[in-house]
């Protein structure tokens, strides 16, 4: 059984609901994210997801974007993302991290760190470093079945977005190859976008578990408690990324931890009330 999945079968028999913040790597500074990563554990999350910034992140908003944009700028790629979990998990080795973002940066690394045996080099490497799980956002469900099998070999999960306009055919797609579990993006469009319709989520949910086993989270539109509560009843999961990003940027840096920390309690003690 993966780290993710364990999670969510003491959650289940726990009865409490898994909370996954996210935050760009290297945002909004350069060495932060270990430290932030520590923070978030501490202000109640059971997954952490970790963004890989790309020059060209076609699900994210402008927040988001913003965050990539300074991260790349501070010389953050993969090979730092895979430090900064090797750096975490010197203190952490039960919290599941997620790696989120696009082909590209996977696709370059492999590029440049070639193995002579033919494995993939980030996935080797990113198990090594202690990652959990891999959401690209581009790699289609109907094309990964070799990746997701060495990244199961390796005891890495492979989660998929499924989305308002997901087809009863892409379902059924996602679910023969995803693990850990499935983010269900609850907006048309991207990150940071919208009002969440939280009754359109409700009625959608039960139609993605006619399909996917897995447990099935909620991103793209919960910014604070209430919402957060409100979809904790009907998801297995629930996501926040643009939110902390806006809360922590322009903080002074001693002051980034503690701002996402208690955020994260807030949300946390919602989810269990």
């Amino acid at each position: 059984m993966s780290r993710i999945a364990a999670t969510f079968s003491k959650l289940k028999t726990s009865g409490h609901k898994a909370l996954i913040p996210y935050v760009t790597a290297g945002f909004p500074f350069a060495d932060i994210t270990p430290e932030l990563m520590h923070a978030f554990v501490a202000g109640g999350a059971d997954v952490i997801e970790l963004g890989v910034p790309f020059s060209d992140p076609s699900a994210d908003g402008p927040v988001i974007q913003k965050a990539g944009d300074k991260a790349l700028a501070a010389g953050i790629g993969m090979v730092q993302v895979l430090d900064m979990v090797r750096a975490f998990r010197t203190q952490d080795t039960s919290t599941p991290v997620v790696l989120m973002g696009y082909a590209n940066p996977v696709e370059r690394y492999n590029q440049k760190h070639d193995r002579l045996d033919g494995q993939s080099a980030f996935v080797a490497d990113a198990a090594a470093a202690g990652v959990d799980g891999v959401l690209i956002v581009d790699y289609p469900p109907e094309e990964c079945e070799g990746f997701a099998a060495e990244l199961k070999s390796h005891g890495l999960d492979l989660i998929f977005l499924l989305a308002p306009t997901s087809t009863d055919e892409r379902m059924q797609q996602v679910a023969a190859v995803a693990s850990g579990y499935v983010y269900y993006v609850s907006l048309k469009g991207v990150t940071g976008s919208g009002t969440l319709d939280t009754a359109s989520v409700e009625a959608m949910l039960p139609r993605i578990r006619q399909h996917v086993s897995v447990p099935v989270g909620v991103g793209f539109g919960i910014r604070d408690a209430v919402t957060a509560r409100a979809i904790g009843k009907v998801a297995d999961a629930v996501v926040i990324g643009s939110k902390i990003i806006q809360l922590i940027d322009e903080v002074p840096r001693d002051q980034v931890a503690s701002v996402a920390q208690n955020f994260l309690r807030e949300i946390r003690t919602a989810l269990d009330s």
